[in-house]
């Protein structure tokens, strides 16, 4: 397992990715997986460093895995900013247009989509936040 501690802000989501796909590339990940996976890194990350502990800025830890049968990598968010389950919120209407939906959602959405699985639990005063995708 490998991890990174940085401020939770916009302009980490670039460092955050590096990191990540610094991996990806070891493993020899298809460009398409690490794609999807720089999208739920995006998504993800930029909520954290948008709501987490606003207006404050407080830390954020990504932690990657790489995990055989099937192989696969694991990308685990952690911060202590307000409890928080993005999960818990439904679907947005995709048939409606962008006019007529509500704001917000779409991207937990497409994270849910592109990968594998996802899951959240809050423990120990933190937000933990794990995607995988089989790569």
């Amino acid at each position: 397992m490998n991890e990174l501690s940085v401020d939770a802000v916009v302009e980490n989501i670039e460092t955050v990715t590096d990191f990540v796909n610094k991996y990806l590339e070891a493993y020899g990940c298809p460009m398409k997986a690490q794609m999807q996976i720089d999208i739920a890194i995006d998504e993800l990350f930029g909520n954290i460093a948008h709501y987490a502990y606003h207006p404050e800025i407080g830390p954020a830890t990504v932690r990657v895995e790489v995990m055989e049968d099937p192989l696969s990598v694991i990308i685990t968010f952690i911060d202590r900013g307000a409890p928080f389950d993005p999960l818990r919120a439904g679907d947005p209407d995709t048939t409606l247009s962008a006019d007529e939906r509500s704001f917000g959602g779409l991207g937990i959405y497409t994270v849910k989509k592109i990968m594998d699985d996802i899951s959240y639990e809050y423990r120990d005063g933190k937000n933990i936040l794990r995607i995988r995708k089989k790569i």
